[in-house]
């Protein structure tokens, strides 16, 4: 296993929510558990030994240069995916493409969430 849990700041989940509804139920994370601070993507019911991808509302964050980059299996699974985070008003959206000369083989789009967290779709060949 890659990951635990992503636990993701944001300063309203209101706001961002329709992106990330759109682009984790895309990715096969259909379950949803939320309290009103917290919103929890899981791909299978909740479970103690499953990862997720979590929001959590802190009115302080400040977004900052990190970036959570998602893996697609494919080049045109991150297209798909890419217009799906589109569609659902991701800013800052920068098309897929290989985004250097040096590493083709590296296909990715980049965007941020409407609170400004940094956000990527890529696929490695």
């Amino acid at each position: 296993m890659l990951y635990d849990h992503i636990d993701l700041r944001v300063t309203d989940l209101e706001k961002v929510r329709p992106l990330y509804d759109a682009l984790m139920t895309a990715m096969g994370y259909v379950h949803v558990d939320e309290d009103g601070e917290n919103i929890n993507y899981h791909q299978a019911p909740k479970r103690r030994d499953r990862e997720f991808f979590g929001l959590m509302r802190d009115s302080g964050h400040r977004p900052d240069g990190s970036r959570v980059a998602l893996r697609a299996s494919s080049r045109g699974e991150v297209d798909r995916l890419a217009e799906i985070a589109r569609a659902a008003g991701a800013r800052a959206f920068e098309a897929p493409e290989s985004y250097s000369p040096e590493s083709p083989w590296y296909y990715a789009a980049f965007f941020e969430d409407a609170d400004g967290n940094k956000l990527e779709i890529c696929y490695r060949e």
